[in-house]
């Protein structure tokens, strides 16, 4: 097969502009802004900004509330990704031994990824609204069983469902995917041996599955603390208490309401610093586990 060559490089560049320009000015301008506020401090009433150094990074660390949002955002993703994932992969597994009406969840399961975190939001804030909600029967039962305005306990499982939900769709595509490229002869001959339909996921398709695992797992947790912004504004604005204060919800309130610019920007730069050591993490050990098989 011949190649085909650009003999004048400026079509090839004029190709490639709109998406640098796009990541310039969506991902490298804001990154160079927030590296220049969180190492400086707006003047009073204006004037410029005074370099400071670390001592906006010293007072995010030195807070009790950022520590709290750190606790509660951990929760948050491991929460959501346990529960994304494992509902994702019980759906997929039904797709793909094409039960009854198998096709409909192949299509149904796809939309809710379409869904903007706001909308998400506001739907699970009706079903878990205490007062007249689904979640409102159980305070027929006993006063107050389910009161996520109050408990911040309720809260955070109420976020935690919202956001899950709305990654299932994603986990689904990947997981049916991955189900469909494994050969039907594997799980034949385990079936041939007498191998139950329990034992032949088990033993079979979920090993064979560890590549995708390891994909959603990166992509889920950097999502939760990247992706959660729009669900917790609509739900719970981080309360009751900051139960549900998740850090880029706290960056938001610092400095969009708080006008504490300088304080926001170090944690923005803590956020974007955890998320790649994270990925990082996963990639330097959790990898090592997983077998790909060609």
């Amino acid at each position: 097969m011949r190649r085909a060559y650009f003999k004048d490089n400026r079509i090839a560049y004029l190709l490639v502009a709109p998406q640098l320009l796009i990541i310039f000015v969506f991902f490298y301008w804001p990154t160079g802004e927030a590296l220049f506020w969180a190492f400086t401090l707006e003047q009073p009433w204006g004037g410029g900004n005074e370099w400071v150094g670390l001592d906006n990074l010293n007072a995010v660390l030195s807070d009790g509330r950022y520590w709290n949002a750190v606790v509660v955002s951990v929760i948050f993703a491991l929460a959501s990704t346990a529960l994304a994932m494992g509902m994702a992969l019980i759906l997929a597994i039904f797709a793909d031994r094409q039960l009854r009406g198998y096709k409909f969840y192949r299509i149904g399961m796809i939309w809710p990824y379409a869904i903007a975190a706001p909308a998400v939001g506001l739907a699970f804030r009706f079903v878990f609204n205490p007062d007249a909600g689904i979640m409102s029967y159980l305070n027929t039962i006993s006063a107050d069983v389910w009161n996520p305005t109050l408990n911040g306990t309720h809260a955070l499982i109420m976020i935690v469902v919202a956001g899950a939900w709305k990654q299932v769709a994603y986990n689904f595509i990947f997981f049916l995917a991955g189900l469909q490229s494994i050969p039907k002869s594997i799980t034949e001959a385990g079936a041939m041996d007498g191998a139950s339909v329990l034992r032949r996921v088990r033993d079979l398709q979920l090993p064979l599955l560890a590549p995708t695992f390891f994909f959603l797992l990166v992509i889920n947790i950097t999502d939760s603390f990247t992706d959660s912004f729009g669900i917790v504004d609509v739900m719970t604005q981080g309360g009751p208490a900051r139960a549900t204060d998740l850090l880029v919800y706290k960056i938001y309130t610092d400095g969009f309401k708080g006008l504490d610019y300088s304080g926001a920007a170090a944690q923005s730069i803590i956020l974007m610093s955890l998320v790649i050591l994270l990925t990082v993490f996963q990639f330097r050990y959790i990898e090592r586990r997983v077998h790909y098989t060609g």
